[in-house]
C-alpha cells in the first residue's frame, strides 16, 4: 500500500459506521446523521453514479445505457431506475438538497434572503468543485452537449427551488406556499443555472463561484451598464 497521502474524499464517498457526509464538506455540519438504512442506499447512489460516469468518459453519453450503468454497478437495471427514474437523473442529483436546506436553517434570522441564499449555493458549489472536480466538469459539459440532461436539469433545480422556497418561506414568517417566495427562490436558481450553462460554454475556464456572486449581484441590481 503507498504510504501517499490520501485524495481528500468526496461527499458521496461513504465511511464505514458513520454519516457518509459528515466531516466532508464545507456543508456536512448541517446534515444530519444518516441511519444504517440510509447510509446502505446512500452507497448504492454512489456506486451508480460512479459507474455512470466512467461510462460515459469512456464510451460517451448516449452509448451508455441503463443496462451497462447497472451491469457495471453489480445492481439490477431496476434498482438504477428505482433510484434514479431517467438516466438524465444519474447525472444530475446528488445528496446536497438536504444538507442545503438545512443550512439554509441555521442562517441568521432577519438575514437577507438573497444573502441566505447566496450563502449557502455558493458553498455547495465550492464543495462541489473541491470534492468532485471531474464530474462537476463533466456534468457541466453534459448540461451544453446533451439537450435530454439540459431539460432534466430545469426540472431537477425546479425541485430543488421548491424545497428551498418552503425553507425560506418559514424563515420570514410566510405560508409555505407562498408565491413571492416561490417566485424569488425559482429566480435564483434559474440565475444559478445560467451562471453554469455559461460556465460551460467557456469552457469552464472562469472561477464558478466568482460567477456565481456576480449572478447574484446582477439579480439583485440589474446589468451594470
Amino acid at each position: 500500500m503507498s504510504h501517499m497521502a490520501a485524495a481528500p474524499l468526496s461527499p458521496l464517498d461513504p465511511l464505514p459506521g458513520a454519516d457518509p457526509l459528515s466531516g466532508l464538506d464545507p456543508l456536512s455540519a448541517h446534515r444530519p446523521p444518516l441511519g444504517l438504512r440510509e447510509r446502505k442506499k446512500l452507497k448504492t447512489r454512489t456506486a451508480i453514479r460512479r459507474a455512470a460516469y466512467r461510462l460515459i468518459s469512456e464510451q460517451g453519453y448516449d452509448a451508455t445505457t441503463v443496462e451497462r450503468i447497472a451491469e457495471a454497478a453489480e445492481v439490477s437495471p431496476s434498482t438504477v431506475s428505482r433510484y434514479f427514474p431517467a438516466k438524465e437523473d444519474i447525472v444530475l442529483t446528488d445528496e446536497y438538497d438536504l444538507v442545503m436546506e438545512e443550512a439554509l436553517r441555521r442562517r441568521p434570522p432577519g438575514e437577507d434572503p438573497l444573502e441566505s441564499l447566496r450563502s449557502v449555493i455558493t458553498r455547495a458549489v465550492a464543495a462541489h468543485l473541491e470534492h468532485e472536480p471531474e464530474r462537476s466538469r463533466e456534468r457541466a459539459r453534459l448540461m451544453v452537449e446533451v439537450p435530454a440532461v439540459r431539460a432534466r436539469m430545469t426540472e431537477t433545480m425546479a425541485g430543488t427551488s421548491r424545497s428551498l422556497s418552503r425553507v425560506l418561506a418559514a424563515r420570514t414568517g410566510r405560508g409555505a406556499d407562498d408565491l413571492e417566495v416561490r417566485v424569488f427562490t425559482a429566480a435564483v436558481m434559474g440565475a444559478l443555472r445560467e451562471a453554469l450553462i455559461y460556465w460551460a460554454e467557456r469552457d469552464q475556464r472562469d472561477d464558478l463561484v466568482a460567477l456565481v456572486h456576480r449572478t447574484l449581484d446582477a439579480l439583485r441590481g440589474g446589468p451594470v451598464l
